[in-house]
């Protein structure tokens, strides 16, 4: 589901820089910026400071004028607030509503009435992709009540009940954690070898596995385990085992050790 950030009125060069690193960090690079303060506000120098070499996201960027402009290819949209307004769309927890979106992967409800509801299901039918979009007000005073009012839901994150305010950059990196969770994730870095296994410059390489493991198959028909007339897949098997497991150059000699003794036992 593509995913895109919308800031509107940004007053803070700086901000802008955050907002491109905190969406580099999660995978997603669609930011677009609706009438900033300053024109040029991707080249000054606190927001390539402050993007942390996130300059990818800043080249990308668009700068237009109005909000319409920055909803081309959006399906559902969400407002971002610290409190919940007496009317508009319903105020909800990030991680409880992206868990159903991305889901569904459809618009719940479209305030802009049931003509634009059925162009959205016909689009999803046809197998159109379907754009979430995140707006942000100006740091200076928030979102406008027009613009959350054109949204599908206001997300509100679970803060401090007597301190609630996050800078736009902290929302944002936020917003896009909890998104990206719902999307799968990253996963956590997987270490070569498995846990308590030395450093990987010990492992094995290639030639080493492949030593090892045709001394091991001279092993294995020598106690008569394979049959070399019909060794179906057993060898690739092992391989790919110990490629999975990511064998160090002891363990290595371990294993050979092992085929050396069982060849030494059965040639008497």
């Amino acid at each position: 589901m593509h995913t895109r950030f919308i800031l509107i009125n940004t007053s803070h060069a700086g901000n802008v820089g955050a907002a491109a690193r905190a969406m580099k960090t999660m995978g997603f690079d669609d930011l677009v910026l609706v009438a900033p303060r300053w024109a040029n506000v991707l080249r000054r120098e606190e927001t390539i400071q402050r993007a942390s070499g996130a300059l990818d996201v800043l080249d990308k960027c668009r700068i237009v004028d109005t909000l319409d402009e920055a909803l081309d290819g959006i399906t559902h949209l969400c407002a971002t607030a610290m409190t919940p307004r007496d009317f508009g769309p319903p105020t909800v927890a990030p991680r409880e509503h992206f868990e159903l979106l991305s889901k569904s992967q459809l618009p719940a409800h479209n305030p802009q009435g049931l003509e634009a509801d059925l162009a959205h299901e016909s689009a999803a039918s046809a197998g159109v992709q379907q754009g979430v979009g995140f707006l942000f007000g100006s740091e200076r005073f928030g979102m406008r009540n027009e613009d959350v009012y054109r949204c599908h839901v206001c997300l509100s994150i679970p803060s401090n009940p007597r301190f609630g305010s996050l800078n736009i950059g902290a929302a944002i990196q936020v917003i896009a954690y909890d998104w990206r969770l719902a999307l799968g994730g990253f996963g956590m870095p997987t270490e070569p070898a498995t846990a308590g296994a030395a450093p990987s410059a010990n492992l094995a390489d290639a030639a080493q596995v492949t030593g090892m493991l045709t001394h091991l198959e001279q092993a294995l028909v020598a106690l008569e385990f394979l049959d070399p007339a019909a060794p179906k897949k057993l060898m690739p098997r092992l391989n790919q085992l110990f490629n999975r497991g990511g064998v160090t150059q002891e363990e290595i000699h371990i294993l050979r050790g092992i085929a050396k003794a069982i060849l030494q036992k059965t040639s008497r």
